[in-house]
């Protein structure tokens, strides 16, 4: 099977949604309960796909508390993308949790400094602080250099990468749903295919089974909120957190 990546977020008990990560109804839709991720393992291990990535993004505390412990049952490890200014800060991890996270073989990774909103419209030498900045503080606790790094907020373009690339980043994911890899600047960029909250765990493994229905689904809605992400700029992500409110 070839490669693939699948994006989580924060895993929480008994939909005690604000336990974890970021909050409000657009960081809410992608947080699941603990017992249906447990079912998305299962699910996963019965695929057998052995070149599956699992990320997780944000940095919220669950990636502690809750998912290294449940990937380690089936000898996994996980990739854990950290929002460096939210670092120790309630509901989000701790320089000594990253610490031990790196130290038990999980993959520690940047998720920009500040999760900018539109991260492809900023300046460019902001970009290349939330990179330098963020990758530099992980290092410095992790004990070496972090070289892994995702998007925030799906705002994915080459320049995004350009910049990763020349801020030393390796490998950069983004919110994509695609298996094809790309290179920027000696940049590897992967996309990854997104469980949101109520997803059954016949999402995940029908992705890392290859099956082409739930790709193309992910795919022609990615391509519909990149147009009107295009077309909306500011407006759609204030319309995007209204509408949620209301669900």
């Amino acid at each position: 099977m070839k490669p693939l990546a699948i994006m989580y977020h924060d895993i929480v008990e008994e939909g005690n949604l604000a336990a974890s990560g970021f909050s409000g109804a657009g960081a809410d839709i992608y947080k699941l309960d603990r017992r249906d991720f447990a079912k998305h393992l299962e699910a996963l291990r019965a695929v057998g796909n052995t070149e599956l990535r699992l990320t997780f993004d944000d940095g919220g505390v669950s990636a502690y508390t809750v998912v290294a412990g449940m990937l380690e049952q089936f000898g996994w490890r996980g990739y854990f993308f950290i929002t460096t200014d939210r670092i120790g800060q309630p509901g989000f991890l701790s320089p000594q949790q990253i610490r031990e996270l790196n130290e038990r073989g999980h993959k520690i990774g940047s998720h920009s400094c500040s999760h900018p909103a539109r991260m492809s419209h900023v300046p460019w030498e902001k970009l290349l602080s939330e990179w330098e900045l963020s990758t530099g503080r992980l290092a410095a606790i992790v004990g070496r250099p972090v070289k892994l790094a995702s998007v925030p907020g799906g705002y994915y373009t080459r320049r995004v990468a350009e910049a990763a690339a020349q801020s030393g980043i390796e490998t950069l994911f983004t919110s994509e749903p695609t298996a094809r890899v790309r290179v920027v600047n000696g940049c590897q960029v992967l996309g990854r295919y997104v469980i949101r909250r109520g997803m059954g765990p016949e999402w995940p493994a029908g992705l890392a089974a290859g099956k082409l229905l739930p790709r193309f689904r992910q795919a022609l809605l990615w391509k519909i909120k990149s147009a009107a992400k295009g077309a909306g700029g500011d407006l759609y992500l204030r319309t995007r957190e209204a509408i949620l409110k209301k669900v």
